[in-house]
C-alpha cells in the first residue's frame, strides 16, 4: 500500500473495508477553464457551489467540514508567458486548492471539491499524488484531451477545461503539467480510465490520438450497453493492476442534455442516471478512493434551481449508496 493509503486508511484495519470517512467539501468557484460563448460572456460555473448550496448540498451530505476558496478573477485576455487563457491564475488556484486537498486527507477525510469548471481536478491530483502514484476515474462526456499535439496554440489561446485530462498525463504547458514536490505527470496514462465520452464515434473527433494512447475507454456507448456492474468491472481491471489510490472526476456533462441542459457544452446520449449513481457510489465507497471533485454545472443556464437540487439528489444518492458499503472490488 502507498503513503496516500496509509495516511487516509491507516485504521481501517479494526473497523473493516467500508469504516466511513467523514466527508470534508471543498467550494472552488472556477470558470478560469471555460472559453467565453459570445462576446463579453463570463461563464457561470463559478457560482455552482453557491447554487447547490441554496439546493440543500450540506445539508443532504452533512460535511464533517466546509471550505471555501475566493472566487478568482476571470479574463478573456492572452497573459504574459502562456497560450492557456487564464494560465497564470489556473495554476494559483490549483496551488491554493491542492493545500486544502492536501489537509483534508492528512486529516483522514474524503475530500469533495465541489466546481467550478474541470481545470480544477488538476489541483487535487496534485494533492493527492504527493504521497505516491495515483489512478484516475475521468467521468465526463469529453475526453478534455486538447493539447498542443492535436491542435494549433497560436491560432488561439486553449482553454484548460477542454484539456484537464491532457495537462494530467503530462501533456501540455509546464505552466499546468508540472507541479511541486511531483516528479512526471500527476497520473499515467496506464492508470486513466475514461468514461463518457461521446464524440469519439464522429468523423470529425477533435482528439483522435486519446486512442493511440494505454488509457481505459469506456465511451458512453458502450457505458450505456454496459450497464453499471460491467463498467465497474472494465474499471476495477485497470485499478487492479496496481491497488493504487485514485481520484474521481466527475464532469456533470456525462449526463445527457435532456437530463443535465445546464453545461456549457451539452449533448447526447448520456449515461443512465441510475447507472451513474450506482458507478460513483461504488468507486467513493471503495478505501482506495482518495476524493472526488465535481465540476461544469453553470448555475446561469438554470433559471429556476430545479437542476441544481436534481444534481443534489444524484450526490445524495451516491453518498447514500456509498454508506451502504457498495465495493468495487
Amino acid at each position: 500500500m502507498t503513503g496516500l493509503a496509509f495516511a487516509v486508511y491507516g485504521e481501517l484495519g479494526n473497523s473493516g473495508p467500508f469504516s466511513m470517512r467523514e466527508t470534508c467539501i471543498v467550494r472552488a468557484p472556477s470558470n478560469l477553464g471555460l472559453r467565453p460563448l459570445r462576446p463579453g460572456h463570463v461563464p457561470g460555473t463559478w457560482r455552482a457551489p453557491q447554487a447547490l448550496t441554496e439546493a440543500g448540498l450540506i445539508e443532504m451530505l452533512s460535511p464533517a467540514k466546509l471550505v471555501d476558496l475566493d472566487r478568482p478573477a476571470y479574463s478573456t485576455e492572452p497573459q504574459l508567458g502562456t497560450r492557456l487563457r487564464n494560465g497564470n491564475a489556473i495554476r494559483s488556484f490549483n496551488l491554493e486548492l491542492a493545500e486544502i486537498v492536501a489537509s483534508a486527507l492528512g486529516r483522514g477525510e474524503l475530500p469533495l471539491v465541489v466546481g467550478g469548471d474541470c481545470a480544477i481536478l488538476l489541483g487535487a491530483l496534485a494533492a493527492a499524488r504527493r504521497s505516491g502514484p495515483l489512478a484516475l476515474i475521468h467521468v465526463d462526456g469529453h475526453s478534455d484531451f486538447r493539447h498542443p499535439g492535436n491542435y494549433d496554440i497560436n491560432a488561439s489561446l486553449g482553454s484548460a477545461a477542454g484539456m484537464d485530462l491532457a495537462l494530467a498525463t503530462g501533456r501540455g504547458e509546464p505552466l499546468l503539467t508540472d507541479w511541486p514536490d511531483i516528479a512526471g505527470p500527476l497520473v499515467a496514462d496506464e492508470q486513466v480510465i475514461q468514461i463518457g465520452e461521446r464524440e469519439n464515434r464522429n468523423p470529425d473527433f477533435a482528439w483522435p490520438d486519446i486512442n493511440s494512447t494505454a488509457m481505459t475507454l469506456i465511451d458512453v456507448f458502450a457505458a450505456r450497453e454496459l450497464g453499471a456492474a460491467k463498467v465497474l468491472k472494465k474499471t476495477r481491471a485497470t485499478l487492479a493492476r496496481t491497488g493504487w489510490p485514485y481520484w474521481v472526476h466527475f464532469d456533470v456533462d456525462a449526463l445527457d442534455q435532456t437530463v443535465m441542459p445546464a453545461v456549457d457544452s451539452p449533448g447526447s446520449p448520456g449515461i443512465n442516471p441510475d447507472d451513474l449513481v450506482v458507478v460513483l457510489a461504488a468507486l467513493v465507497a471503495d478505501p482506495r478512493c482518495a476524493g472526488m471533485d465535481i465540476t461544469i454545472f453553470d448555475p446561469d443556464l438554470d433559471p429556476t434551481g430545479e437542476l441544481a437540487v436534481l444534481l443534489v439528489s444524484l450526490l445524495g444518492r451516491v453518498f447514500q449508496l456509498r454508506a451502504t458499503g457498495i465495493s468495487v472490488t
